[in-house]
């Protein structure tokens, strides 16, 4: 019989804080099942193939990406753009995304470095331990055996030569070639191409050509011989800079043999070139042309072209088309294009946004550390984030990031192993990058080798 004192403590009870609850006995279940419990509190994940790059922040879980796993499902490009001012943590993430990916055999990067300390680049380090000798492109040190690689080297097909030729010279001129200039660069070209077999046409003969053309050059237009001559001559006194100007010898000879383009890992050093300078735009067109010639082959490798300063590329109308093509091309042979720079604005205010757009759309996702508040407003209407990404970008410590993969946004720490924290901080990724990252991630360097991209964090 119901004790009389517990009957009115339960109706007074229930008249204070409603119906009391029954206790219910536990049920034993997998969590596969009890998770349908739970409240959901962060957005799905990508899947559990592929590279760890760390923790969702909201979750807690592991968050892993790859975009060779994720194209044609998730990804309708495997292009990636990373974005954030100096000091956090985009060093550190290119650096251990690209370590954890040469851990797979199937896998090669290639990085234009164009940041460094101490006379070498940045990714000195990284180099060394793998085994690999950046190819430092030095103007200093390039008549005295230094790298050079050749505009005209006859791995790149002619019509190659005459965009890359082109490119070149409308960078350094500031505008496009008129059609008459076009038609002299066109027909010395081609003579040179005609008429040296015996060794590696370069740039010297195109200059020697533009400054004294053949008259069959002129007969074949029906026009005069000086008159061609004076078409040509802006083309051949931009063209001198690589011949006997600032960037001679990098370009004006046989290419270096011995460039090792099976390197797992293959980094052009150009910490020597005024990263102001109009030397830089001319580097990048000149290493993505002969890339696309020489290194993206259909071999079944997925490749990673990592370009630091990235805005020498998309701030530029000529260098852009170019590299908007190879990526166009390189996504149906497996490369994944990596664009860094700190901010928007570089490059959708330059004198390339036409291009600029173009490149951004193809970059399926999107990393973006801490910026200030206006700035972060101008990424969020540009890249279409949504408002609490937008909101929470200038509040982000370092090493944490919005990553946006084609719409699936979500907050993730970026987390280093201990044995890849030697090669992430060198002195300078210290003072710039260094503050706030985590320790835990991935498992250490070495061991054997993956041929698959599957790992799976617990």
């Amino acid at each position: 019989m119901l004790d009389p004192l517990a009957a009115v403590t339960d109706a007074f009870t229930s008249f204070l804080f409603g119906k009391v609850e029954t206790t219910r006995l536990p049920v034993r279940t997998s969590t596969g099942q009890a998770q349908a419990v739970y409240l959901p509190t962060a957005a799905p994940g990508l899947g559990d193939s592929g590279v760890i790059i760390g923790r969702e922040v909201y979750s807690g879980k592991g968050y892993i990406y790859d975009p060779f796993q994720l194209y044609g499902q998730q990804l309708p490009a495997p292009h990636w753009l990373v974005l954030g001012e100096s000091g956090n943590g985009k060093s550190a993430l290119e650096k251990t995304y690209v370590l954890r990916q040469l851990r797979f055999r199937d896998r090669q990067v290639v990085v234009l470095d164009a940041q460094g300390e101490d006379g070498v680049g940045e990714w000195n380090l990284i180099a060394q331990q793998l085994g690999i000798t950046p190819i430092r492109l030095d103007p200093m040190t390039a008549r005295e055996g230094g790298i050079r690689l050749n505009p005209l080297d006859p791995a790149i097909t002619t019509t190659g030569q005459l965009a890359l030729l082109r490119t070149i010279i409308e960078v350094a001129m500031g505008r496009g070639l008129d059609e008459r200039s076009g038609f002299a660069l066109k027909v010395a070209h081609a003579y040179v191409n005609e008429t040296i077999l015996d060794r590696q046409p370069v740039l010297t003969d195109i200059v020697e050509q533009l400054r004294h053309p053949e008259p069959e050059s002129a007969e074949s237009m029906n026009v005069d011989i000086d008159d061609v001559r004076a078409w040509g001559l802006d083309v051949a006194l931009v063209l001198d800079r690589l011949v006997d100007g600032d960037l001679r010898g990098m370009f004006d000879g046989p290419t270096t043999a011995g460039i090792d383009l099976d390197a797992p890992l293959i980094v052009f050093d150009l910490s020597h070139i005024d990263r102001n300078s109009i030397a830089m735009p001319i580097l990048m067109a000149i290493v993505g042309v002969w890339l696309e010639h020489t290194w993206i082959r259909p071999d079944r490798k997925k490749r990673i072209f990592l370009v630091e300063e990235a805005w020498h590329i998309i701030n530029s109308p000529f260098v852009a088309q170019l590299f908007q093509r190879l990526l166009k091309f390189g996504r149906r042979l497996g490369l994944s294009f990596v664009a860094v720079v700190h901010h928007l604005s570089d490059v959708v205010d330059g004198a390339a946004a036409k291009e600029a757009a173009a490149i951004l759309k193809m970059a399926s996702t999107r990393t973006i550390y801490a910026q200030k508040a206006d700035e972060a407003r101008a990424t969020g209407r540009v890249l279409g984030l949504p408002r609490w990404a937008v909101e929470i970008i200038p509040t982000l410590t370092p090493g944490i990031a919005v990553w946006d993969v084609n719409g699936n946004v979500q907050v993730v720490k970026h987390l280093i192993t201990e044995a890849e924290r030697p090669l992430v901080y060198t002195d300078r990724a210290m003072t710039e990058d260094g503050g706030g990252l985590g320790r835990e991630a991935t498992a250490p360097l070495g061991g054997a080798e993956a041929s698959s991209a599957e790992s799976t964090v617990a």
